[in-house]
C-alpha cells in the first residue's frame, strides 16, 4: 500500500462519494478527473479516501484515465512510512477545446489544452454583433488556430463551446444597434449555424454563466463551495455556484444580476427605477467617452489595458458601479447566503481593484443586519472570462460532474 508524505484533506467541492456498484464507471471516471482538478496533483491513496471507492477500484480508474492520456504520473514522493506515493495530475494535452464568445461589442474565439492554458486565440471587434459576420469570424478563425497544430493535438479537441448573452436582439437601444439588424438573432440558431462549420461537438452557454465556470475550474471560484459571480462587461451579469457546482438554475438564468432595480442609483434619470445593467456595464463608461467627445474604441478593442486617459469618465463610472452593485450584492446574499462574492470583468487588473475596494467601502454603509458575513474577493480569469467558459463547456461535457446540471438540453 502506497504512502503519501503529504496530508492531502478534502476541499470545498470535493465532498461526492463514488461507488463501486457495476456500471458506473463512467462516473467514477468524472469524480477522480474533478479531484485532481480541484487538488492540482493526488495519490491513488488519497484518491481512495477521499471517493471511498476500493484501491483496486481506484487503481483499475487510475490505470485507465493514464493509458488515455487523461493524466499523467508525477514524480514518486517518499514519505516517513511505507512505499513511495506517486502523484497523478491532468495532462494538459489530454484534451483540447474551442471557445467562442459572442459579445455585444466583440468576439474571441480561444482554443485551450486540459488545464486550461490558452494556446492560440483570435480577437474581432464590432459596433453590434451580425450573425453572418461571427459565422464568418468562427469559420476562419477555426482555420487560423488549426494551423500548424499537429495531429496529434488535433485528434484531442472535444468540440466547440459558445458563451453568448441570451436573447441578443434585446437591449439594442443601450448598445446604438438598429432594431431591424439586431432582430436577426431572433431566429437564428447560432449552434446550429456553427456546428455546420466544424466536425466537433458544439455547445452553448449563457455567456456568464460560462464565465462562471471558467473561474471554477481554472481561477479562484475552486477555493470556496459557494459563491456569487459577478462579471461587468459590455452589460453587467451573474453565476452562481453552489456545493462546489454551477447552478444555472431552472430556465438557465440564475443570478441574473444585470435584471435586478438599482432604484438607489442617482445616475439614469428615468421615469422607472433603472436596473443594475443600466448603471453597472461598460456600455455605460462608453456613453460617457462619447459625451465627453473622446474615442472609446478603447474599452473593446484592448479591454486588457485601457491607458492612463480615461480621466473622470472612469472615477465617475466607478463610483456608481460600487454604489448600485453593492445594494444587489447585498440583496442577493439575503437570498442564497454564500459565503464569497467573486468580481471580475472585461477591463485591466487596476480597474477591477478600484472597483472592488469601492464597492467594499459601499458594502461597509449599507445596514446588513440578520445577514451572514460574506468575502468579496477580485477574479482571476478577467477579460478572458467568456471565451475561456465557451471552451469549458465541452471539457464540463465529457469529463466533469456537472455535465447532467448544464447540458440536460444541450447535447
Amino acid at each position: 500500500m502506497e504512502g503519501s508524505g503529504k496530508e492531502w484533506s478534502a476541499r470545498p467541492g470535493a465532498s461526492n462519494r463514488g461507488t463501486n456498484q457495476l456500471g458506473v464507471r463512467l462516473y467514477n471516471e468524472r469524480l477522480v478527473l474533478s479531484l485532481i482538478r480541484l487538488h492540482g496533483e493526488l495519490p491513488k491513496a488519497d484518491i481512495a479516501r477521499l471517493t471511498g471507492l476500493s484501491p483496486q477500484t481506484i487503481s483499475i480508474i487510475m490505470n485507465q484515465l493514464t493509458d488515455d492520456g487523461l493524466l499523467r504520473k508525477g514524480r514518486p514522493q517518499r514519505g516517513r512510512i511505507g512505499q513511495p506515493s506517486v502523484p497523478y495530475s491532468l495532462n494538459p494535452d489530454g484534451a483540447l477545446a474551442f471557445g467562442l464568445k459572442i459579445g455585444r461589442r466583440s468576439a474571441d474565439l480561444y482554443l485551450i489544452d486540459f488545464t486550461g492554458t490558452v494556446l492560440k486565440l483570435q480577437h474581432k471587434t464590432y459596433a453590434f454583433p451580425k450573425p453572418e459576420s461571427v459565422k464568418s469570424f468562427a469559420r476562419d478563425g477555426i482555420e487560423a488556430l488549426l494551423k500548424d497544430l499537429p495531429e496529434q493535438l488535433t485528434s484531442r479537441i472535444a468540440g466547440l463551446g459558445i458563451a453568448a448573452p441570451y436573447e441578443m436582439w434585446t437591449w439594442h437601444e443601450e448598445i446604438g444597434a438598429p432594431k431591424e439588424e439586431i432582430d436577426a438573432w431572433r431566429t437564428i440558431d447560432i449552434r446550429a449555424e456553427i456546428a455546420r462549420l466544424c466536425p466537433w461537438p458544439v455547445y452553448f452557454a449563457n455567456d456568464i454563466t460560462a464565465a462562471c465556470a471558467a473561474e471554477l475550474m481554472f481561477g479562484h471560484g475552486g477555493d470556496h463551495i459557494d459563491y456569487l459571480y459577478v462579471f461587468i462587461g459590455s452589460f453587467i451579469g451573474g453565476g452562481l455556484v453552489l456545493d462546489g457546482h454551477l447552478f444555472p438554475g431552472r430556465t438557465q438564468n440564475a443570478a441574473a444580476l444585470g435584471s435586478m432595480p438599482a432604484p438607489g442609483s442617482s445616475a439614469v434619470k428615468s421615469d422607472k427605477p433603472p436596473q443594475l445593467m443600466n448603471v453597472a456595464s461598460i456600455y455605460v463608461l462608453e456613453r460617457k467617452l462619447n459625451a465627453e467627445g473622446r474615442n472609446s474604441d478603447i474599452l473593446w478593442q484592448s479591454p486588457d489595458d485601457w491607458g492612463d486617459d480615461l480621466g473622470s469618465a472612469l472615477n465617475e463610472w466607478i463610483a456608481e458601479v460600487a454604489e448600485s452593485l453593492a445594494y444587489s450584492i447585498v440583496a442577493a446574499i439575503a437570498v442564497i447566503d454564500v459565503e464569497t462574492v467573486i468580481v471580475d470583468g472585461a477591463f485591466p487588473t487596476d480597474v477591477r481593484r478600484k472597483i472592488i475596494e469601492a464597492t467594499r467601502q459601499a458594502i461597509s454603509k449599507i445596514n446588513r443586519q440578520g445577514l451572514s458575513a460574506f468575502g468579496l474577493i477580485e477574479g482571476s480569469i478577467g477579460n478572458a472570462a467568456r471565451a475561456m467558459g465557451g471552451a469549458c463547456l465541452p471539457l464540463l461535457a465529457n469529463f466533469t460532474q456537472d455535465r447532467e446540471v448544464l447540458f440536460k438540453e444541450n447535447t
